[in-house]
């Protein structure tokens, strides 16, 4: 039994060390080579590898922070800039962001295995800072699309996936709790920039607030690409598609289940100021603040989660914190207290977090060769985008806000997270079967 038990704890730690560097390992058409020295020789850690995390830390607080922030933009564009447009159509800016976000991800993904690592960072800094700058000058719906949605959408997805790839290098036993920290940057934008928003708007108007905001990427991006060190060269390039992956039920079901998660994860995001403000007593204002609370309570909760993923698994966490988002949207249509509110907001935010931290993790586990993780990983945060870009749009068609009516918007959200949960969770056992106590 002791030798069995140790078997096990073997295996969990073999699987924990290497499942989580994989989504930038390079994939082969051919048969698998043994791996450089550089790349089992991890320094889990180090005073470059910790920096790696702050310039990781940095980058995520400027695209998926970015990304979070739109919650916040949205409610301004809806009360002044572009009020004759419907909220439905002002959530397509946001939506394409995140959706070109992951869609660009995976072909960057490409661009970075063939050695272009300096030029797409820098690439993708430019684009990033360029578009919230024009943002500012943005007085037409057209060019606020193109400004934010397109041009600060291809930023972040240029960035994204070359930082997890690059700090996933330099750690190993400690990676989930190195990404978690990095995830946690994303949580931080979504404080500090819709804060920022709020509170010079009406100080020194919209085009100066922006103004503020690309400043301050301007200098973290470049802090961050100056740090930024990449570690390893992959010794084959990874292919695009894996038509593989359409014959494993696990991973298929997962996908599924991200792709209905990003379509009503982030309507809270988008709505819950509008809501506030409708339905209960909260000033205009402070309506506005429920979105930096919901961003502030993600930054535990892309933490904490990755450290309880080390222990049970990824995926094994990922379903439970889901479906937990699901019961809390279920019971948003019946909050009309703004104490209440907030603790929804804190709660929502916390558990929703997962969804950034633990997704490529959990995918990683759902994968048994490691060649073609990135593949795996890129093909599924495409279809995640296509979620992200298609849920908040229709969510916006669903509310009547001359009425206040938000009922179906919310119910249409809950549905959508608590199917995705369940998906999670029909992933696992589609993976391994009933075993309760299996590591995945």
């Amino acid at each position: 039994m002791r030798e069995d038990a140790s078997r096990e704890d073997e295996k969990h730690d073999s699987t924990t060390s290497t499942r989580i560097i994989e989504p930038m390992a390079a994939e082969t058409e051919g048969p698998e080579v043994a791996l450089p020295p550089q790349e089992l020789d991890v320094p889990d850690g180090g005073l470059v590898g910790w920096l790696q995390v702050v310039s990781g830390f940095l980058i995520f607080m400027d695209t998926w922070g970015i990304v979070n922030t739109y919650g916040a933009f949205q409610t301004i564009y809806e009360l002044d800039i572009l009020k004759s447009s419907t909220p439905s159509a002002i959530a397509w800016i946001g939506s394409i962001q995140g959706f070109i976000l992951l869609l660009v991800g995976s072909p960057a993904g490409v661009v970075f295995d063939r050695g272009y690592f300096h030029s797409l960072v820098f690439s993708g800094a430019v684009l990033i800072f360029f578009g919230m700058l024009m943002t500012s000058f943005g007085t037409q719906y057209y060019q606020i699309l193109l400004a934010q949605g397109v041009c600060v959408g291809l930023g972040t997805g240029m960035m994204y996936i070359p930082c997890v790839a690059v700090i996933a290098s330099y750690f190993k036993r400690r990676r989930a709790f190195a990404l978690g920290i990095v995830a946690s940057g994303s949580g931080l934008g979504g404080v500090i920039f819709p804060a920022i928003l709020l509170q010079l708007q009406p100080r020194i108007g919209f085009a100066w607030a922006t103004r503020v905001i690309a400043l301050i990427i301007l200098v973290t991006l470049a802090l961050a690409v100056a740090l930024l060190r990449r570690r390893i060269v992959p010794a084959h390039k990874r292919k695009l598609i894996d038509a593989t992956a359409f014959r494993d039920p696990g991973y298929v079901i997962f996908t599924l289940g991200l792709t209905v998660g990003f379509m009503g994860s982030y309507i809270p995001y988008y709505y819950i100021s509008a809501y506030a403000t409708s339905k209960t007593s909260a000033s205009a204002t402070l309506a506005l603040y429920l979105v930096p609370i919901l961003n502030a309570a993600s930054v535990p909760g892309r933490i904490v989660p990755n450290i309880a993923a080390d222990r049970i698994g990824s995926v094994n966490t990922i379903g439970p914190c889901v479906l937990v988002c699901g019961l809390l949207v279920f019971c948003w249509p019946a909050i009309h207290s703004l104490g209440a509110l907030v603790a929804f907001a804190l709660l929502y935010g916390f558990f929703a977090g997962t969804f950034v931290s633990l997704t490529s993790a959990a995918l990683v586990n759902l994968t048994e060769d490691m060649r073609l993780v990135g593949t795996r990983v890129g093909m599924s945060f495409t279809c995640a985008g296509a979620g992200i870009l298609i849920g908040n749009p229709v969510a916006g068609a669903l509310i009547n806000i001359p009425a206040g009516d938000f009922a179906r918007m919310q119910f249409f959200s809950a549905a959508l997270v608590m199917a995705s949960g369940c998906l999670f969770v029909a992933a696992r056992f589609a993976k391994v079967g009933m075993r309760w106590d299996a590591w995945i």
